[in-house]
């Protein structure tokens, strides 16, 4: 077989790049990074836009370990976690390699494709699955990763990720639109599909105001569920207009009492991303046979828990981290049908990305924060001797 022709691709390339776990000192803005070349099976992909989660700022600062007890405050998020244990410092508790490139929702063009992939795809535009999972046992996280944790990410000029990861899309959403969407959706689905959601439900959403609640509520609307948000109340109306019947202020002193009195009783499944104080109104708010799913716990991992609630409630509890295999290609369906509508918040140059994440740990906007990156340079795609080039404007 003959060997790859190397693209005409920058030797070098914009990118942020995590020198280490801490605070956002640690994110180093390059001009000079050697852009990535593709291997077998592989693309390269033009980043047009990259969304920020808090997979970004958890493994930044390495709360996952378990020796963090506490929420993402903002002194924690700025400046990193003093208890933080760099081998347990990822999503799946272990260690992580530097320097890493971040970011896990990217939309681009495909500019180069490695030997086994079809040269048509050259140009393409794609969002990327950010769930690189393993054939067989995909729930094992030694064999499985996340793009922008395990493997390099998108907060660059060109990042690389295997063809199956590279879905593509023909919305006329733009980048950045479309940047909010792999990491809160995917994760947002997840959340939704585990509880077996049903049309007429009840469901609540806590954090209903970020990428994942604002995601999980269009899903449960689209379920043909009764959606109340909790939230603050002065995003209320933007989460109304997305589907949600009633949203509850985050800061009601009585959570479970009002629960009940929005809904008129007690609710069928709750969706929770934010956990800390706010678990244990919801599993009191659940019916008898009640289902109970969570993504995130930013307000605090550690509960105070009644086990009788579970047992004499026959309760049913999952989390929510791995996506199954074709959930972003689910999602991207939804899209392509005009099924999901992008929160585009703010969006912010690849040199401010620190800002950006500040922006983020803030918690005031709706939705998503996203790093554009501008076109600028003329570049060749190509693989195996052939080559095609494209002008940016």
């Amino acid at each position: 077989m003959e060997e790859p022709t190397l693209s005409a691709l920058p030797k070098t390339m914009r990118a942020v790049v995590l020198t280490g776990h801490g605070g956002l000192d640690k994110l180093e803005y390059r001009e000079d990074w050697p852009t990535p070349q593709p291997g077998v099976g592989e693309v390269v992909v033009k980043v047009g836009a990259c969304g920020l989660n808090n997979t970004d700022i958890n493994t930044r600062t390495a709360w996952y370990s378990k020796s963090v007890t506490e929420g993402i405050t903002d002194a924690g998020g700025m400046d990193g976690f003093d208890t933080a244990d760099a081998q347990t410092g990822n999503w799946g508790n272990s260690s992580l390699s530097f320097p890493r490139i971040q970011g896990a929702d990217v939309v681009g063009t495909i500019a180069v494709v490695g030997r086994g992939v079809n040269s048509s795809l050259l140009g393409q535009r794609v969002m990327i699955d950010p769930w690189v999972l393993a054939t067989g046992d995909y729930m094992d996280p030694s064999r499985s990763g996340y793009f922008g944790s395990e493997y390099d990410g998108g907060f660059a000029e060109y990042t690389k990720i295997r063809v199956e990861n590279a879905i593509p899309i023909s919305s006329s959403q733009t980048d950045a639109e479309l940047a909010t969407y792999p990491c809160a959706y995917t994760t947002a689905e997840n959340l939704v599909a585990r509880t077996g959601l049903q049309p007429g439900e009840t469901v609540v959403i806590t954090g209903a105001s970020g990428g994942v609640g604002s995601a999980a509520i269009q899903l449960c609307r689209l379920r043909g569920a009764r959606v109340i948000g909790i939230a603050s109340t002065s995003k209320a109306d933007s989460l109304l207009k997305l589907g949600a019947e009633s949203i509850i202020d985050r800061n009601e002193i009585d959570i479970e009492g009002a629960i009940r009195e929005r809904v008129g009783g007690s609710i069928d499944v709750a969706l929770d991303v934010v956990g800390g104080a706010m678990f244990m109104p919801l599993i009191n708010a659940l019916r008898q046979g009640g289902r109970y799913s969570i993504s995130g716990c930013i307000s605090g991992p550690l509960v105070q828990f009644d086990l009788r609630q579970l047992i004499y409630k026959d309760l049913q509890f999952t989390g929510a981290t791995i996506a199954p295999p074709g959930t972003m290609k689910k999602i991207v369906r939804l899209i392509d049908q005009d099924l999901l509508k992008p929160l585009l918040a703010e969006t912010f140059p690849l040199c401010k990305l620190a800002e950006a994440q500040e922006a983020f740990m803030a918690k005031k906007h709706v939705g998503n924060i996203v790093v554009t990156l501008p076109e600028q340079q003329t570049f060749t795609i190509g693989i195996l001797k052939l080559a095609r080039t494209f002008i940016l404007a």
